[in-house]
């Protein structure tokens, strides 16, 4: 898997966003059993001003978020909870972008009692996870998602980010 970080805010440095980025999506197509090679996407690691700005553009919403994902083709399945289809390895190599927010990372992490780093590979899972199709608009495909992200994160000594 080929993950392209751009760092737009030095803090990610101190966590080496690129590794987590990369750990991130290695685990998540190990899990879905996709040959990682023949992929790619980029990160954008930035801060709460730039995602906020990123977030009103393409949602319509002026305000910071943890992670927002640009799948670079609608993989979504038609019936809920389904799996989606997996990516094409000859026709559909770049699978999008992600943008994570460092501040809004830290904040969330912090008001969960989680470590920064466990809070920053779940929302890359997450982000690796809305490029191959999956989503959690729909109750189904919400189950479904999280499932994922738990067992994902589990292999890599995270906790279930879905507790209460």
């Amino acid at each position: 898997m080929s993950v392209d970080v751009v760092v737009e805010d030095l803090r990610w440095a101190a966590v080496d966003i690129d590794a987590l980025a990369q750990q991130a999506s290695d685990a998540v197509f190990d899990r879905l059993g996709l040959e990682p090679s023949v992929f790619e996407i980029a990160v954008l690691a930035c801060d709460d001003a730039r995602i906020a700005a990123l977030n009103a553009d393409f949602r319509g919403k002026p305000a910071p978020t943890n992670v927002l994902s640009w799948p670079s083709d609608e993989r979504a399945p038609a019936v809920a909870g389904e799996m989606p289809l997996p990516p094409d390895p000859v026709m559909d190599t770049e699978l999008g972008d992600i943008a994570i927010a460092y501040d809004t990372c830290l904040r969330e992490a912090e008001a969960a009692g989680s470590q920064f780093i466990h809070h920053c590979l779940h929302l890359l899972v997450h982000g690796t996870l809305h490029l191959l199709g999956f989503d959690h608009e729909r109750d189904l495909d919400a189950t479904l998602m999280e499932g994922l992200e738990v067992e994902i994160l589990g292999k890599m000594g995270v906790d279930n980010p879905y507790r209460d």
